[in-house]
């Protein structure tokens, strides 16, 4: 059903062209939009239009028509004037014919997408659907995800479609609350970098002009439309890899996921065998403060330059080097050797993911 705003922009483009009143009404003689100031015509003789055979009829001295879809009236439309305010009402009704006609071809494509995205169609009905609505078959495309922490989703959707154009062949859908899908297509030379930079416009331009704060993730690259679901399930792992281990980052790529992708895919028994074998119990040593934890993480940043981490830290080299040793004290593990400073991060990680899985489960 077509929103009454669009249909008063309609008949509002017509009366200025045209300067003939025009007033459209529901099946249940509501008024859906009107350019009069009201319409004297008692409900009873419209509604009894409504259900006969005529598509047209004059009733005091206005010009009634039904508009329809597959054969079934759907809105009843007044014009009034003279001779004139006929052919202003028959093109009226064409033009909403035509809008409801684009507005259902919008939906059979959307639902087409969104099964499409969860794997829901077989093979043949991939090809014939996208032939139907006109939709390449093949073609490079990546699958965007657009997570917001508000319940905004239709302003977000509508400011990326006025962004990503259809007949470029780029798609915006949903399939679940504050998830926004972005089906991008791309050019032969577009790559990695390319949809990192989208990704980053993305946030930007949500961020400027819905003023909220999004996370968008991809897929990898995929040459075929029924690949497309396999793009999808990238960007949607990625997405929860990235809101684990990369809490900071708003912009998260399948392909780049790295150890965090490895640890989200082990079994949490292994997971808790590994942290007593790092810390000797299942948490992270008192010893080891907030302090410590943000002393380290900050060395890791800095490939374990010490000097460069004390200066960022505003800290004593001295300083930094008894936190460095105090840690290897605790748990064994020199953070100025590479293969230690690996173990303690990926160690650090895998707690992170455990207490993921522990609010997943309460």
């Amino acid at each position: 059903m077509l929103s009454n705003q669009t249909i008063q922009a309609s008949i509002d483009e017509l009366r200025s062209i045209t300067k003939i009143d025009l007033c459209v009404l529901d099946m249940q003689g509501s008024v859906a939009a009107s350019t009069m100031d009201m319409v004297a015509i008692p409900s009873g003789l419209i509604l009894e239009f409504a259900e006969s055979a005529a598509d047209s009829q004059v009733i005091n001295g206005y010009y009634l028509f039904k508009v329809t879809e597959d054969e079934e009236a759907v809105y009843l439309l007044l014009a009034k004037g003279n001779e004139d305010a006929y052919m202003v009402g028959k093109i009226a009704v064409s033009q909403l014919r035509q809008l409801m006609t684009a507005y259902k071809a919008k939906l059979d494509k959307d639902s087409f997408l969104q099964n499409l995205i969860l794997d829901n169609l077989l093979l043949v009905d991939i090809y014939n659907r996208a032939r139907k609505l006109h939709i390449a078959a093949e073609g490079r495309r990546a699958v965007f995800l657009i997570e917001t922490a508000a319940d905004n989703d239709a302003e977000i959707m509508e400011l990326l479609r006025g962004l990503f154009l259809t007949y470029n062949g780029d798609y915006v859908t949903a399939v679940e609350e504050r998830n926004v899908i972005l089906i991008k297509s791309l050019a032969e030379e577009e790559g990695y970098p390319e949809l990192k930079n989208i990704a980053e416009m993305i946030v930007d331009m949500v961020n400027a002009e819905a003023m909220v704060n999004v996370k968008v993730s991809y897929g990898t690259i995929v040459e075929e439309l029924k690949d497309v679901s396999k793009s999808f399930k990238e960007a949607k792992l990625a997405l929860d890899v990235g809101r684990i281990f990369y809490a900071e980052t708003n912009v998260i790529a399948y392909h780049a996921l790295g150890i965090g992708r490895l640890i989200y895919q082990l079994p949490a028994n292994l997971c808790r065998i590994f942290i007593r074998e790092i810390f000797g119990s299942d948490e992270i040593p008192q010893e080891i403060d907030e302090e410590i934890l943000t002393t380290i993480q900050k060395f890791f940043q800095n490939n374990l330059n010490v000097s460069e981490t004390s200066r960022q830290l505003f800290v004593h080299r001295n300083t930094l080097v008894y936190r460095i040793e105090k840690v290897q004290k605790v748990t064994g593990l020199d953070m100025r050797n590479f293969e230690d400073a690996l173990t303690f991060n990926i160690a650090l990680m895998v707690m992170n993911y455990l207490k993921h899985l522990e609010n997943a489960n309460s």
